[in-house]
């Protein structure tokens, strides 16, 4: 993090902070960012890990390969080798969930897990929780994209979703919350963004995509409900205009940290997958 967590809240959701590990250096990376968030609201941290039946599944076929990442040889996928790897990431996911924890003083518990790790992270997840995890795995680059896992848990999570990528918020940067015109009404992302940019002490940004020509109407009901949460933010209208055009406004908003609700119509326009890859901010997904 670019600065030292506030002091914890107490009054907020009583719900926790769930990390998926995986051992990869960006869910490392995610696990820090949910020890942080976890100290700012006082909450219990519960770290996943699971191991992926399916993969071990195809280690029991003979002729099953993989290919080393480094390498590039295919060679035999052998069931004892993928075990052993899997109890070895599960042990380096205990040792790191209990030494981001135990020095912020944070409640941790790690779950082990056998079975498809979609399923079993939203048996375990509820709606007041919150889920952290890389946007990818442990094959694949860091920021390079975001992964199934990750796409999956963004549209299927009860509660809000951070998917965290590098580099860490910028201290200069702005928390942006990117709304639809008909859904200012509905305050969770904003509410998300405003505790982001007090956890990171940066100024908020609320984007709004609109068709709708009561511009004003739609500036003055977000700037009302800001004030009466004592929240200081800039309100920006935006029309409703391709992905690349809300890419643009991002940059020029030096936008740090994106929060969208999964209800957003962006999710479901052609480009908007590259433009979180192209942006590669930590993404906090609500609701």
């Amino acid at each position: 993090m670019t600065s030292e967590p506030n002091t914890p809240d107490r009054s907020r959701s009583a719900g926790r902070v769930l990390v998926l590990l995986d051992g990869s250096r960006l869910s490392l990376d995610a696990l820090e960012a949910a020890a942080d968030l976890a100290h700012s609201r006082g909450a219990e941290v519960l770290g996943i890990f699971v191991e992926e039946v399916n993969l071990l599944r195809s280690a029991g076929y003979g002729f099953a390969r993989e290919v080393g990442a480094s390498s590039g040889q295919a060679r035999p996928l052998d069931s004892a080798h993928v075990e052993a790897r899997m109890h070895a990431l599960a042990e380096q996911a205990r040792r790191s969930l209990a030494q981001a924890m135990t020095r912020r003083g944070i409640s941790q518990t790690l779950k082990l897990c056998r079975g498809q790790v979609v399923q079993e992270v939203l048996g375990l997840a509820s709606p007041e929780d919150l889920l952290v995890l890389g946007r990818v795995g442990w094959s694949a680059a860091p920021g390079s994209r975001i992964g199934s896992t990750a796409r999956s848990l963004v549209r299927q999570a009860p509660g809000d979703v951070l998917l965290w990528t590098r580099p860490r918020p910028r201290p200069q940067g702005r928390v942006v919350v990117l709304l639809n015109h008909d859904q200012v009404a509905n305050h969770r992302a904003v509410r998300v963004g405003a505790d982001l940019a007090l956890q990171y002490q940066q100024p908020l940004s609320v984007l709004v995509r609109t068709t709708d020509g009561d511009h004003q109407r739609i500036t003055d009901d977000l700037l009302s409900y800001l004030a009466q949460q004592g929240i200081a933010a800039r309100v920006r209208l935006l029309p409703m205009t391709s992905a690349s055009a809300v890419t643009r406004a991002l940059r020029e908003e030096g936008a740090s940290q994106l929060v969208i609700s999964r209800t957003c119509s962006l999710f479901s326009e052609p480009g908007a997958d590259n433009l979180l890859m192209e942006l590669s901010l930590p993404l906090t997904v609500t609701p």
